[in-house]
């Protein structure tokens, strides 16, 4: 007597399979615009788009074929659960990208706003220094002003003559 195992499938292939890597494109794509939904609300909205439909249109599906393929990778496990570490591979690749992006950014940013602030100590410093120049200008004006007042008038020297006369000086 012999047996023949036969492994019944729990969930029928349905008639439309996306392919697994197409899979994992989609997955990744809602992924990342939910995100983008949940973090940054007004992103989509000011877009008017709605995520899935978006997915939808990208991929030639519709939300029935999504489900159905949703539901077969999902009933095996060890496949499904692979495919999503995939996906957050790929996430955690992209965020290491956009980490050291947004770090030479905030660098050259931190670097330019020190520049402008050096810039601006250096105006404020020509400003003072124009100020004081001014104001000591004012200073020795005045004190001029003041030199002239208090000159003693100068005096053209004449000539004198010496009259005698009777053996008395006349100045």
């Amino acid at each position: 007597m012999s047996f023949i195992g036969c492994k019944e499938e729990t969930v029928k292939e349905p008639d439309r399979l996306i392919d697994k890597e197409v899979m994992q494109n989609i997955i990744y794509d809602l992924s990342l615009l939910d995100a983008i939904k949940y973090n940054e609300p007004a992103t989509t909205e000011n877009y008017k788009v709605n995520p899935k439909e978006f997915i939808y249109k990208k991929y030639k599906i519709d939300s029935a074929q999504f489900a159905q393929n949703n539901i077969y990778y999902a009933s095996n496990f060890e496949e499904y659960k692979e495919m999503y570490d995939n996906v957050i591979k790929r996430i955690d690749s992209k965020k290491a990208v956009i980490d050291t992006v947004l770090k030479k950014e905030a660098k050259r940013d931190s670097l330019i706003a020190k520049k402008k602030e050096l810039d601006s100590i250096k105006k404020a410093k020509k400003v003072i220094l124009a100020k004081k120049k001014d104001s000591l200008q004012k200073i020795k004006k005045k004190d001029s002003l003041l030199l002239l007042k208090k000159k003693p008038k100068t005096v053209t020297p004449t000539i004198k003559s010496k009259v005698i006369k009777n053996g008395v000086r006349i100045d």
